[in-house]
């Protein structure tokens, strides 16, 4: 934890935590196979991986 506080750790997690739950519910309305929801598909998995990082460094 170096490179940032934590509290912008916390704030940035929670600001990613929101935006996930948001793609989340907008994934549920995209057709499967169109470049929105492989996009936003996308969007998930690197909001998943940021979170992991992010718990990460907060246990360090």
């Amino acid at each position: 934890m170096d490179r940032y506080t934590e509290q912008e750790l916390l704030e940035a997690k929670r600001s990613i935590a929101s935006t996930l739950g948001k793609c989340e519910k907008a994934l549920l309305k995209l057709t499967p196979g169109k470049s929105q929801h492989t996009l936003t598909r996308r969007r998930i998995d690197a909001f998943r991986i940021a979170l992991d990082l992010i718990d990460q460094a907060l246990e360090e």
